[in-house]
């Protein structure tokens, strides 16, 4: 049995793994012609060339946690209000997107959400008498309210900022 094959109707690679043929690649020209064949420079089933990278586009949300001065760092409230977005307001969301705007806007409802979330803990454990000297006193009784004071806390900043 031939260690590759190429299926002739979609131009994918296959290499044979014990009895079975596993996909390399797909077929795409390379700028170098010199360039090693996909097979020999892929080192994952799917390896597509530098030239291919650049044309297939990517969704708008992917990878919007990579910091760069294009694209802001967007955290976990960030993320969960552009799922809401994409899923309630298609046209809020849409619109964002056509303009380039959603990671910016997504860091900064991520930022608000934080900084609301920090100040609403720091209130509610003054409120409620959560201090250091009530940690040295009983570590486990302070971790229960301190908790339940971060769920509540989160559980507001969701409801105000996230979704609605």
């Amino acid at each position: 049995m031939e260690k590759y094959i190429t299926d002739p109707r979609t131009g994918w690679k296959y290499e044979l793994v014990g009895d079975y043929y596993l996909p390399v690649s797909t077929r795409f020209e390379t700028a170098d012609p010199d360039a090693p064949e996909d097979h020999e420079r892929a080192n994952t089933p799917t390896a597509v060339s530098p030239e291919m990278s650049q044309i297939v586009p990517s969704s708008p949300t992917d990878n919007l946690s990579n910091q760069t001065p294009d694209r802001p760092a967007i955290g976990r409230f960030g993320r969960a209000h552009g799922e809401y977005l994409k899923r309630t307001q298609r046209h809020v969301y849409s619109q964002l997107v056509s303009e380039g705007k959603l990671g910016t806007y997504l860091a900064q409802i991520d930022e608000q959400a934080n900084a609301m979330l920090d100040l609403l803990i720091r209130q509610m454990a003054e409120r409620e008498g959560v201090t250091e000297q009530f940690k040295a006193d009983n570590q486990m009784a302070w971790v229960r309210r301190m908790s339940s004071i971060h769920n509540r806390a989160r559980e507001i900043v969701n409801y105000d900022l996230i979704y609605n």
